[in-house]
């Protein structure tokens, strides 16, 4: 699994950099953003996943959240994967926005035509930490990840799924009940097929009923002016029951006047380093 570095530039202290390698889960070459803070060339760091939402590249986290200043502070690495495999020639993966190119949504799909490429998942919580492991200063035992919307659904589940995997999880305005809301629906649908407890794998406000890892602190912010949030897709408050319910901690901050952009995101992305800094520097 050779890697072709893309891009680099030097970013407080530290490199923001780009590469791109063959992935042999997804069946083609994707691109991935790494941030590597200046600690990174003296000694291992910990590192911390981002994953992000419905038509995003590796760019879009890259160049729009801030994440960097802060990670370089604190001596953590980074990582911002894509979203879906590209290219794959899928048909219809290049007709929708939320569905196929861009809208992986953290996945192993199950059905044709996504089953060989669309495999997200695996590729997110294996065979990306696996490749960085053995080409970056990274700490194999200090991972945690966060994500946007999409993304930030991926980060629970990937967290929920595997117990004692990530030391913390965060997300900005998740899509917290993917098997309730009309684009989970949709993806599920199509990747997973008509198997509704496979759907329940990849829903964070079922996986947190039946969760019995370590104890986990989950932040969660969610703008009150996102259009997302109005029309029923996200339903933060099902997954702060599910939590209560299981008495596992979760903090939902409402922000008030914030939408689901990464105006939103680059506003609080400080808060969420330092959540996950107190597990990774622990």
């Amino acid at each position: 699994m050779a890697l072709t570095e893309v891009s680099s530039n030097k970013c407080f202290g530290g490199y923001q950099k780009v590469f791109e390698h063959t992935s042999m889960q997804l069946g083609c070459k994707m691109k991935f953003g790494i941030y590597l803070p200046p600690k990174a060339e003296q000694q291992k760091c910990p590192i911390l996943y981002w994953l992000s939402g419905l038509t995003c590249t590796e760019q879009n986290f890259v160049a729009k959240a801030g994440a960097q200043k802060f990670a370089s502070e604190l001596g953590i690495i980074v990582v911002a994967p894509d979203t879906s495999p590209r290219g794959c020639g899928v048909p219809g993966e290049d007709e929708a926005w939320d569905l196929g190119t861009g809208a992986g949504f953290y996945v192993d799909a199950t059905q044709e035509p996504w089953s060989k490429h669309y495999r997200m998942y695996s590729y997110v919580t294996a065979e990306l930490p696996a490749l960085l492991q053995k080409s970056f200063p990274v700490l194999p035992d200090k991972q945690s990840i966060m994500g946007h919307s999409m993304g930030g659904h991926g980060a629970l589940v990937c967290c929920l799924r595997n117990p004692g995997l990530y030391k913390s999880v965060s997300a900005f305005a998740p899509i917290c009940n993917p098997v309730q809301c009309p684009w989970g629906q949709k993806a599920f649908q199509n990747y997973l097929g008509d198997d509704r407890d496979a759907w329940k794998m990849y829903d964070a406000t079922c996986l947190v009923l039946s969760y019995e890892g370590p104890p986990l602190d989950i932040l969660v912010d969610q703008g009150s002016a996102d259009s997302f949030l109005t029309a029923g897709q996200l339903l933060p408050e099902t997954f702060t029951s599910a939590c209560t319910k299981k008495q596992l901690p979760v903090v939902l901050r409402m922000q008030e006047g914030y939408d689901h952009s990464y105006f939103f995101i680059s506003s609080f992305i400080e808060d969420h380093i330092k959540h996950h800094a107190k597990y990774l520097l622990a």
